[in-house]
């Protein structure tokens, strides 16, 4: 049998993927710090506990070997160098990164991004061949652009296939940009403010749609940088009709247009003032990639986990990821005051 084993399985996208390999006649060995089992994982996953930063465990995870290493978390050339440490006992890997190392043929990036006039204007749809960020230890970015970079010097030693990951959705996630307009709905508030005019569009993906991705990257290996997004890019406001519909409330969208009108008043999750749309036709022509899921499809299972989540607790506390990476998206009172006013 083929063998795989997943670091960060437990994860949102590893639940997924875990199950997804497991059904495709892959042995699959979990790790995760907690060495927790998810409910959906066929009987024969087995479960290991690894900190992602123990490589003496992470070693013995994998131990005489495996035919492919999938890797939800690594972060960094510290983690890509850890893994081309046990290339002589992996095939291949497949490891997620983000299009957030996308760069503009200005310079300009997601790290420029509030700096007046510093958001990039993409070529669209985004290709793998768009340039990217520098690398180095400044941002989340520019750690992946350096992940990207040491993983695909060693291609021929550890052929690895890099997923870029658009806005990641579905459950179990700790930064769910859907609980913008969830708990707007819980609350009862009647209008949300949008900016730029509701038509902001930062291209989601479904951790269905990525865990079909690993599956086939797994089969087939190869040293290789590919787009990770669904097949839709909705607009922010058609995001906040589709979340409606599925919590069966009635809300109005109040569009500004242009930036929003104050720094707590308008800025979702998605705001941007202009698209980020990438093509996956790379995926398609070298995976046989066809995408297994649509955002509005996925959107019932994501609200009723935020639901779940969130019910009886303050947001910060349910989500202390999505406060520290957002600061205060409920601000109600500056929002009335914009709207009175």
């Amino acid at each position: 049998m083929r063998r795989a084993v997943v670091i960060g399985a437990t994860g949102q996208i590893g639940r997924v993927a875990v199950g997804a390999l497991a059904r495709d006649d892959w042995e699959v060995t979990a790790l995760s710090r907690g060495g927790g089992r998810d409910e959906g994982w066929p009987e024969d996953v087995r479960v290991a506990r690894a900190d992602r930063e123990d490589e003496a465990a992470l070693a013995g995870a994998v131990g005489d070997g495996c035919d492919v290493l999938v890797d939800m978390v690594a972060y960094g050339p510290g983690h890509a160098r850890q893994l081309t440490s046990l290339a002589d006992r992996v095939g291949s890997a497949v490891v997620i990164s983000s299009v957030s190392v996308y760069e503009d043929d200005k310079g300009r990036n997601f790290d420029t991004q509030g700096e007046p006039g510093g958001f990039p204007e993409y070529p669209l749809p985004i290709t793998e061949d768009q340039r990217t960020v520098r690398p180095s230890d400044a941002s989340y970015s520019t750690r992946k652009a350096g992940l990207e970079r040491e993983l695909l010097a060693v291609g021929s030693e550890l052929p690895t296939t890099l997923l870029r990951a658009g806005a990641i959705h579905g459950p179990h996630c700790m930064t769910p940009r859907e609980l913008y307009f969830v708990k707007r709905n819980l609350d009862g508030r009647p209008r949300r403010v949008l900016s730029y005019g509701g038509e902001s569009r930062f291209h989601p993906a479904s951790v269905h749609n990525l865990a079909e991705l690993i599956r086939l990257a797994a089969a087939r290996p190869g040293a290789r940088v590919l787009n990770a997004v669904d097949p839709d890019a909705p607009t922010v406001a058609e995001i906040a009709r589709a979340i409606d519909t599925v919590m069966g409330v009635e809300r109005e969208s109040v569009l500004v247009d242009g930036p929003p009108p104050a720094p707590t008043v308008g800025d979702t999750p998605w705001s941007v003032p202009v698209p980020v749309v990438c093509d996956m036709t790379a995926a398609e022509r070298e995976l046989g990639y066809r995408p297994v899921a649509r955002y509005a499809e996925t959107l019932p299972d994501t609200v009723a986990w935020i639901e779940r989540h969130l019910a009886g607790r303050d947001w910060r506390e349910a989500y202390p990821k999505m406060f520290r990476a957002y600061g205060d998206l409920f601000d109600y009172a500056a929002e009335d005051a914009f709207l009175d006013a």
